[in-house]
């Protein structure tokens, strides 16, 4: 069986209504925290594949715009805590908003049905 591809894309579309200018990067970093809330930036660039300087970048343009450190594109989806294991580090939250987005995104994924592959 295989996904309707339109699935992925509206998932992506609902992404990019929040900012249009959001990067793939800002993408997977918010699909990694929704499926790991509670990771710390190292994990967070292990499981991305990228640098932690990256990682952090991107979770900060995640974060809403009053928070501190925060960055462009300003999402609120992403809320940065202090590590209390690490008083340099930081742990990732999501947000009302992010939470509301991780639902939305779900129930796509819920609603999609498998189509037959064609041969």
């Amino acid at each position: 069986m295989v996904r309707r591809r339109n699935t992925v894309l509206e998932a992506l579309e609902r992404m990019r209504k929040i900012e249009p200018q959001l990067n793939l990067m800002h993408v997977l970093t918010f699909l990694y925290i929704c499926e790991n809330e509670g990771l710390n930036v190292s994990e967070l660039a292990l499981v991305c594949r990228t640098t932690r300087a990256s990682a952090s970048r991107n979770a900060r343009g995640l974060a809403e715009r009053s928070a501190e450190g925060a960055l462009a594109p300003h999402l609120g989806l992403v809320e940065v805590r202090p590590n209390p294991a690490s008083p340099q580090g930081r742990v990732l939250y999501l947000t009302r908003a992010g939470r509301r987005m991780r639902g939305e995104l779900e129930g796509l994924i819920a609603e999609a049905r498998p189509i037959e592959a064609v041969t």
